[in-house]
Order: C-alpha cells, then sequence, then structure tokens
C-alpha cells in the first residue's frame, strides 16, 4: 500500500505518475451578516473571496498540470438559489474541462440545503456523487484510478456511511471522498461519525475528507487528509488557509504539499500596553503593531483583530474611548490600503498599585466580591437560537459556559465602570 511522504518524490529518484487537489468546505458566497453590520467593504472582500479561491484553485489545477480536482462537500454555503453563483461555478469547471482536468464532487450538509447541487448542469468531466455510494474506475497518465464517494442525502447525517462504501478496486489508487466530523469537533455537530481506525480499516490509499475547518493530515498506510477551509470567512478561521497538491509516485507514494490560496486572511495580533500611560503612546504603538502585522503576514488581504494586553494607566480610558482606538486603527489600515480591522479588544488591566476612590470605586469592590449574575437561564434561551456554529462558542461543557458567562458579564460590568469615570 502507498505511503505518503514529505520528502520530494525527486529527491527520492522518483517519478510523478499522477497529480490531484484536495480542497473542501468552500462555502460559495457564504452570507457575512456580522460582518456587513460593522462595514460593508469589508463584507464584501470577504463575500468575494469564496469565488476567488475557487479561481485560484482552478488556476492551481492548471498550473501544475494535474489529471483532477477533489471537492469533498460544502462547496455551497446553504440552500442558494442564486444563478449567479450557479454561472461562476459552470464557468470555473468549464475551465478544467477545457483542460482535460476530472473533478470529482460530493455532497455535505451545506451542499445537501441547496437548490444549485441539483439544478446546475456541469460538463460531463465533473462527477458529482450521489446519495449511494459509488465508484469511477479512471486512468490517470496510465494509472488505474478508483474514485469512491457518497454525498448527503439530507442535511443531517448522523450515522457513520462508511459501511455504504464498496471494497477497494484491486490494482488501483483507490481513493475515498467523504463528508465527516470524525469523531467530533468544537463548533461542529456531528455528521457521518467515524474514526480514523475505521477509515484506515477500509483499505483505500488516500481518504479526502471535508467538514472540519482545520487542517489535519495523518500519515500511514492510509493517507487520511483534512484540508481544512481554503478561505477563511470569520476571525474565528484565523491563520493561514490552504489545499492539498497530492502527487502519487510510480512506486505509490506520495508527496503531500500545502498551497495557501486565499484572498484574505484573519489573524489575532497582541499589543502589550504594559508600562504606557500616555495616550498618544498607545495610539503610537497601536499604528506600530498594524504596519508590523502587514510586513508578517503575505495574504493580499489582511484582516485584523487587535487585543490590547498587559496592565495600563489607561485602563479605564481605552474601554470608554474604545470607539477611538477602532477610528484610529481604520485611519492607519486604509492609509495602508490592504489591512482591514475586524475589532479591538481590550484585555488591558489597571495596575496594582492603582484604586479608585468614591462611588466608582465603592461599586467595583462590591462587583469584585459578589460578582454579577451568571445569566445562564437568559443564555440557555438564546442558545437555542444560535447558529450551529456558535453554540459552542463558549464552551462544550456546562462549567465551561459558566465561566465564559461570567467573564463577559464581568466585562460588561468592567464598561459601565469605565463610562462612569472622568478624565483625571
Amino acid at each position: 500500500m502507498p505511503r505518503s511522504t514529505i520528502l520530494s518524490l525527486k529527491d527520492k529518484g522518483q517519478s510523478v505518475a499522477f497529480k490531484f487537489v484536495h480542497t473542501a468546505d468552500i462555502h460559495l458566497d457564504s452570507p457575512l451578516k456580522s460582518l456587513a453590520m460593522r462595514e460593508q467593504g469589508l463584507a464584501d472582500l470577504v463575500g468575494n473571496a469564496t469565488r476567488q479561491v475557487l479561481s485560484s484553485i482552478v488556476d492551481l489545477c492548471l498550473s501544475e498540470q494535474v489529471q483532477a480536482l477533489v471537492i469533498a462537500g460544502d462547496l455551497y454555503d446553504g440552500a442558494q438559489t442564486s444563478m449567479k453563483t450557479a454561472r461562476f461555478l459552470a464557468q470555473e469547471m468549464r475551465r478544467l474541462d477545457e483542460a482535460g482536468v476530472e473533478v470529482y464532487l460530493i455532497r455535505g450538509n451545506h451542499d445537501a440545503m441547496s437548490k444549485i447541487t441539483t439544478e446546475l448542469e456541469l460538463p460531463n468531466s465533473v462527477k458529482v456523487f450521489g446519495g449511494r455510494a459509488e465508484v469511477v474506475s479512471t486512468n490517470w497518465n496510465g494509472h488505474p484510478v478508483a474514485v469512491h464517494g457518497i454525498s448527503f442525502r439530507q442535511p443531517h447525517a448522523p450515522d457513520s456511511l462508511l459501511p455504504k462504501f464498496k471494497a477497494p478496486v484491486a490494482g488501483a489508487f483507490n481513493l475515498g471522498i467523504l463528508h465527516t466530523s470524525l469523531g467530533g469537533a468544537a463548533g461542529h455537530d456531528l455528521y457521518a461519525p467515524c474514526t480514523l481506525p475505521d477509515l484506515q480499516a477500509v483499505g483505500f490509499d488516500y481518504w479526502a475528507l471535508g467538514h472540519i475547518h482545520v487542517r489535519k493530515v495523518y500519515e500511514g498506510q492510509t493517507t487520511v487528509v483534512m484540508p481544512g477551509i481554503p478561505q477563511g470567512r470569520d476571525i474565528g478561521e484565523a491563520g493561514q488557509k490552504s489545499v492539498t497538491l497530492v502527487s502519487v509516485a510510480d512506486n505509490g507514494e506520495m508527496t503531500l504539499s500545502e498551497r495557501c490560496l486565499g484572498a484574505a486572511q484573519f489573524e489575532r495580533v497582541d499589543l502589550s500596553c504594559d508600562g504606557i500611560d500616555q495616550w498618544s503612546d498607545l495610539l503610537d504603538a497601536l499604528q506600530r503593531t498594524i504596519r508590523q502585522a502587514r510586513r508578517d503576514f503575505e495574504a493580499e488581504h489582511l484582516i485584523l483583530r487587535i487585543d490590547l494586553r498587559g496592565a495600563s494607566s489607561l485602563y479605564w480610558r481605552a474601554r470608554r474611548d474604545q470607539d477611538l482606538l477602532f477610528a484610529e486603527a481604520q485611519v492607519v489600515a486604509e492609509q495602508l490600503g490592504t489591512v482591514w480591522i475586524d475589532k479591538i479588544e481590550l484585555g488591558l488591566t489597571a495596575p496594582e498599585a492603582t484604586t479608585q476612590v468614591g462611588a466608582v470605586g465603592e461599586l467595583l469592590e462590591l462587583l469584585e466580591q459578589e460578582g454579577p449574575s451568571d445569566g445562564r437561564e437568559d443564555y440557555a434561551a438564546l442558545r437555542r437560537h444560535l447558529p450551529t456554529a456558535l453554540r459552542g462558542m463558549l464552551g462544550d461543557d456546562e462549567d465551561q459556559e459558566a465561566l465564559g458567562l461570567k467573564k463577559l458579564a464581568q466585562q460588561g460590568a468592567q464598561d459601565i465602570l469605565a463610562r462612569l469615570e472622568t478624565d483625571s
């Protein structure tokens, strides 16, 4: 059975038999309501970035002269009916078809809600797997390949789909495509759950997975890859995102190459404010942090969430004038032209020697002693109406959720106190 390797096939004296690109979770035209409420230009940038990354994936396929593109589910983002999206996708698929690149696509939980999935006419070179497991026998550069896949019939798949797959084809490179949460991940409901040993036991050479938005590679007798989302859509998907280029040698060995194609990249950046006591110094530090971040990250567009941390006598003023800090950051971002500010977060604390006096000090002492109400009942009612991806934002068990609520309540109390505090 072939093994994956981090070494170049050329370094090992092996020639490349065939290549394919593996991606998933593109979420074309994903709605960005939270961003749109704050900054329409930013929402437009990230919304269009999902299309741009698909075009970049097609460009990669053409430049690398691969034999196939494998999309392991969630090409769409939900119950979309936009024919503009349909035309765009058809155009990109035609580019691949004209170059002789095959496409293998399964429907994930989001695709199952999309009417486009069932109505769109694509070139014959695009294979969209149905709700029953299928195997397609093909030939890549003279090497027999068997592509196995199954799509979601409905938006939910609570049971494992592995028993439905057909056995490996003898003498062929067997590639399986599956949209699955594996054993589960924070922020993701269980979809077609299975385990790594389950996948390895099937006997395929490569499993092309989708659904979890974080890249993970499991190498061995069976190579299992979760490529992650190729284009982040919010700060919860910070960092570089990528697709996987797979090169297979004549002897079956594989080289996995991570390719970062996203047009926009979300990043969290910390700004230490220890010892900063003058407002002008804080603004200077904020400007330097933004400019340094632009130098540090290579993405075409950089979207920053800046977290002010440390102990500073500006603790109260920063909370009171958080909108001014955000405006200052936006000015610098606009000057750079390729930087956007998602949010300014305040993790500042007051210096230990600093105490509040008067009514504000008494209120602060009372809050520190008793703490605000945990608000569990109110949040429980709210949680039922949250999107699935946000239900675990405060934690995945009762204790984590209670701690998260307490921190939010304390932060809200501090914001109120900051607005009560007058300039010294």
